[in-house]
């Protein structure tokens, strides 16, 4: 057994405490009143990491790490602080594509470096094919990632695209990929195998993600994180790295455990998430068969402060549209003066709400409204029935009745806050315009339904101002 000079056994001991560090950070973002602590015990394992590799005997010469790491400031440090909150699941896109673009070109230079040294004669079948590995998954994380982005950035259609026998030809290209993988590993030499899996798996990155709606973008950005970590899993292996084998290893295992509670709460199948047409199982496009009609009420301000100010139970439910808004911050005033008169205010999150999951807990984490009046859907849809008035911040398809009553509708089967067995809903909405999955709302076409038609802010300030009048 060679022994570890004390430069290494710092180095490993270092990775050791970086790995503590990733799990107990992991562990504390399932409790919201201890996620912000989570995060921060987790980059101070990834700044163990980091000191870690930057003192490695490997290490010939800082100056391309000095020019990595003063590009990486200049596009990280911009993305960290000025985008916005409801732009967040786009800059998880983009992230995940730059940490995929980074396996992936460690793959192409070790597989460069041994080609040619040795004609990579020398790369042993565990070595070829944890760089083949590398570079598909990496590959395909980033073509779909940067899809991603381009639907949730609306610049291309939100709506899924697909057409005839897609699931069989998205299969076909997993299976063509694998096939060149083992022929890699049993023929590292040819190097148009290795570059040829690059572009396969990039298509195949594409023809995964570009089917799939805005509505289930949440399931997908889980995945491609997944296969974003079992890239960087795959790169410790190639490079004999430990850390970044833990590290991979704890995201991809935490993206796939994710993704899969997501598709069951959305009523998925986690088979149609990973071969893509997602929603639409049958490969049609999924253009929804809600045809929902009748009168829509509208309700003024004084009439709804009214309702809320005297209910004793009003549950809040938010969704993207809070989000844009910035709203958070005044729902918490108007539920901390209704509480002030008696009643009991509490907040319904559905799993998919916003546009990644926990996005509705971080924004109300942000406004300081306690954990303890956060509910998950399970937690709370039998509490509607004795709910005097719901209010409906901004959401859309998670409230929809018609994920329960319609088999037309390419949200049916999906499981729903049911507001509409409450005694009364109020909508804070812009307008009619229909939500991710592009169907309407049967909700609000019912009769126990008002509309309050407005920017969610400035509609909620003004219930405000109305509640302290009453």
């Amino acid at each position: 057994m060679p022994t570890l000079s004390g430069r290494e056994l710092a180095i490993q001991l270092t990775y050791v405490l970086a790995s503590i560090a990733f799990i107990v950070g992991i562990r504390g973002l399932t409790q919201p009143d201890k996620a912000r602590r989570g995060i921060q015990i987790a980059a101070v394992g990834m700044l163990l990491a980091v000191i870690g590799t930057l003192v490695s005997a490997q290490i010939l010469t800082y100056t391309w790490i000095a020019a990595g790491l003063v590009i990486g400031t200049v596009i990280g440090y911009p993305l960290g602080v000025k985008v916005p909150m409801t732009a967040m699941p786009q800059r998880i896109a983009i992230a995940q594509t730059f940490g995929a673009s980074a396996a992936t070109l460690v793959g192409v230079a070790e597989y460069h470096h041994a080609y040619h040294a040795t004609g990579a004669t020398g790369l042993s079948a565990f070595t070829m094919g944890a760089l083949g590995l590398e570079v598909m998954l990496g590959a395909l994380t980033v073509c779909g990632s940067l899809i991603a982005f381009g639907k949730l950035q609306e610049l291309l259609p939100g709506r899924p695209i697909t057409f005839a026998g897609q699931n069989y030809l998205n299969f076909a290209l997993v299976g063509l990929a694998l096939v060149l993988l083992v022929a890699l590993i049993l023929d590292p030499a040819d190097s148009r195998l290795f570059y040829g899996l690059i572009a396969l798996a990039s298509v195949i990155g594409f023809s995964l993600v570009l089917p799939i709606g805005g509505a289930d973008m949440p399931v997908v950005i889980a995945l491609l994180n997944s296969y974003a970590g079992l890239a960087s899993a795959a790169t410790g292996f190639a490079l004999g790295n430990m850390i970044l084998i833990i590290c991979g290893a704890l995201d991809g295992a935490s993206g796939v455990i994710l993704s899969v509670l997501m598709s069951k709460a959305m009523n998925r199948s986690f088979r149609s998430v990973l071969f893509g047409a997602f929603g639409s199982e049958s490969g049609s496009a999924a253009t929804g068969g809600s045809t929902a009609a009748g009168t829509v009420r509208s309700v003024s301000v004084e009439d709804a402060a009214v309702q809320i100010a005297y209910a004793n139970q009003v549950v809040v439910v938010p969704g993207y549209g809070m989000a844009v808004a910035q709203a958070q911050h005044v729902v918490r005033e108007l539920a901390e003066l209704v509480e002030k008169r008696g009643g009991d205010v509490k907040y319904a999150i559905h799993p998919v709400a916003g546009r990644m999951p926990g996005h509705m807990n971080v924004l109300l984490a942000e406004a300081n409204v306690p954990y303890d009046r956060l509910f998950d859907m399970d937690e709370i849809n039998d509490k509607f029935e004795s709910t005097d008035v719901v209010l409906v911040i901004g959401a859309n398809d998670v409230v929809n009745p018609a994920a329960r009553s319609d088999p037309a509708s390419p949200i049916y089967g999906m499981p729903i806050l049911d507001v509409d067995k409450a005694r009364a809903t109020i909508v804070l909405k812009r307008s009619m315009a229909a939500g991710f999955a592009g169907i309407e709302n049967e909700l609000f076409y019912m009769p126990k339904t008002a509309m309050l038609f407005g920017d969610a802010k400035a509609s909620l300030t003004k219930l405000v101002a109305e509640v302290k009048q009453i």
